[in-house]
């Protein structure tokens, strides 16, 4: 007798637990202090290479939509599942959230996340920081305060969460990251599941020359990806 779906998504996440129990006992330590010491080191000197084009970022925000604040912040879920605010450039009209419940039917990426190409919220300055993600670049504050990895799974929202399978949870087991493997994969172009495999794949990998991979990865996707939006 074939096996039911439910029996397929209970073996899929007992593997998936024993994968990560088997990984996780995985001689991390010395790794993981090389990897905080290099996301402060590099996050540092990243938001103080880059105060130009902060300033320069914010006076744009500001010109084109003067009532809303330069930065915007949303909760987040990271690691076992400890909720933090992170923060990004604003690249939306001032109310998008008040807006985003009359969009949720239009959403374009299956899963547990919310995403749309033509999503009217976005301003003309939130397009292109958006495509080129420098609306990313106020995470390196959450870098600095430890909620954040400079590598590692993309936070998740916390109505993502709600919906979230035991299978995808296990991406919440490390600190999320500004940029990982999903990001120069192919972005918002991959399916929600697509991005969780990613995750577990980077998880079960994860070296500081992997990171670093990442990271140098990451800065030609800035300039060049067609993914972002």
């Amino acid at each position: 007798m074939a096996p039911t779906p439910q029996q397929n998504d209970l073996e899929a996440v007992f593997d998936a637990a024993t994968l990560y129990t088997a990984y996780e006992r995985r001689p991390l330590r010395l790794y993981l202090m090389i990897k905080r010491g290099f996301d402060l080191i590099a996050a540092s000197a990243g938001m103080i290479m880059l105060a130009p084009i902060f300033l320069l970022v914010a006076l744009c925000i500001k010109l084109e939509s003067p009532k809303g604040s330069v930065f915007f912040y949303q909760t987040r879920v990271g690691r076992n599942e400890q909720v933090f605010k992170m923060f990004k450039f604003r690249s939306m009209v001032a109310n998008a959230e008040e807006l985003l419940e009359g969009l949720l039917s239009q959403n374009e990426i299956e899963g547990a996340m919310f995403k749309m190409k033509e999503d009217p919220r976005i301003t003309k300055v939130g397009k292109f920081i958006r495509k080129t993600s420098i609306d990313e670049l106020p995470q390196l504050w959450n870098v600095i305060k430890g909620d954040m990895s400079l590598v590692g799974p993309r936070p998740a929202l916390p109505r993502e969460v709600q919906n979230y399978s035991s299978y995808d949870k296990l991406r919440l087991k490390v600190l999320p990251g500004c940029t990982g493997l999903w990001q120069v994969s192919g972005r918002n172009e991959l399916s929600f599941q697509e991005m969780v495999e990613l995750d577990l794949k980077y998880i079960e990998e994860r070296g500081f020359l992997f990171d670093l991979k990442l990271v140098l990865l990451t800065v030609r996707v800035m300039f060049g990806s067609k993914n972002a939006y």
